[in-house]
């Protein structure tokens, strides 16, 4: 199902977080009629959304955060903003990726579970595309970006039960109508891991080498593993002198990655589903089954790396603090990797060098 020239004409890549790209040009809007144009052959299609993704996704905004480094007394610390990707958050690096792996494999349609964020870029970008979106959200959760999903060619279903079993959901679903499947975890878990390695490809552009340590959220833990690869590839081909430690920061005893390695666990173990509560600022990182925990575990090891938790109030201090003092709106619960390498320098005051916190945008 294609999007209308209407939809197209919309400001789909300006919902979401304080963006901070130029209003779209008419040459981007050309290519956006292109590639959802049905009747245009597949290869231009893929070429113009190609082009769209060069243009609009990736590249965010990175510059050194002096205000907090003098709040803090810290050193060096750079701020990897993801809010001017089309969505706002990270998460268009790996939607926009499916979307054109499923338009190369000619998927008519594509799903997803998601707690808002994804969907919202999943929505997106599938628009673009022309292509048929089925987006699962668990029923109990109101995310507030709802309404940046329910545009032209998207279906949204309603599950009973939390974040993993709309996963299973969506699944089976993909599988049975023969729908492209996004959602992480599954065979397409590598095309992930390079959309969010593209962060360390970034850094490294900007510092021309690996700092010391960049510090992230972490949920299902793909944003951590595909950053560890991509910094892995770069040192593997002589670009770095070094990985950077891998510091994970999740919301207070409700995330399996930072469970495991605080208690030494070889792996990730699931958390009793009962007991997770949820809050409108943890919402982002909570998950009993982190399903690419492993994965994000084994690169905090591999890169002699840390974890930590955040309480929701201080997650909110320092989204606050982003903003009066670097002009940053960020969402609360990507502070959460911030926070756990401040707290550690707290303790133990780091050396001198360079660090990096990537950070989410907030909706507005």
């Amino acid at each position: 199902m294609s999007s209308t020239p209407e939809a197209l004409d919309s400001p789909l890549l300006l919902d979401g977080a304080t963006p901070d790209t130029d209003p779209l040009s008419d040459t981007v809007l050309g290519l956006h009629h292109l590639a959802a144009d049905e009747r245009a052959p597949l290869e231009e299609r893929l070429e113009a959304f190609e082009d769209v993704v060069d243009s609009e996704v990736g590249d965010t905004s990175f510059h050194r955060g002096r205000n907090v480094e003098r709040e803090v007394g810290f050193r060096q610390l750079y701020l990897k903003f993801e809010g001017g990707n089309p969505s706002g958050t990270q998460k268009d690096r790996v939607a926009f990726a499916q979307v054109m792996d499923a338009m190369r494999r000619r998927f008519e349609a594509i799903t997803v579970a998601t707690c808002g964020n994804y969907g919202a870029a999943l929505s997106t970008a599938a628009a673009i595309a022309g292509m048929r979106c089925v987006i699962y959200i668990p029923e109990s959760y109101q995310t507030r970006r709802l309404d940046e999903m329910k545009r032209p060619g998207v279906e949204i279903v309603r599950v009973p039960g939390d974040y993993e079993r709309t996963v299973e959901a969506s699944r089976r679903r993909a599988e049975r109508d023969e729908i492209y499947d996004a959602n992480p975890g599954g065979a397409n878990t590598l095309i992930q891991l390079r959309a969010y390695g593209e962060i360390a490809f970034e850094i490294y552009d900007e510092l021309r080498d690996a700092p010391a340590v960049v510090a992230v959220p972490v949920s299902n833990g793909t944003t951590l593993a595909g950053i560890y690869k991509g910094f892995l590839s770069l040192y593997r081909r002589g670009k770095t002198s070094r990985i950077p430690r891998l510091v994970a920061g999740s919301t207070f005893n409700k995330n399996p990655i930072i469970r495991a390695f605080l208690k030494n666990s070889p792996t990730c173990d699931n958390l009793e589903p009962e007991r997770i509560r949820e809050s409108k600022i943890n919402e982002p990182l909570i998950n009993w089954h982190s399903i690419d925990g492993d994965l994000a575990l084994h690169a905090i090891r591999q890169s002699q790396g840390f974890g930590a938790y955040a309480t929701d109030k201080a997650m909110l201090a320092y989204a606050r603090m982003l903003r009066e003092k670097e002009g940053l709106s960020v969402l609360p619960a990507s502070t959460a990797g911030l926070i756990a390498l401040l707290d550690l320098h707290q303790k133990q005051p780091l050396p001198g060098d360079r660090y990096v916190a990537v950070l989410t945008g907030k909706r507005t």
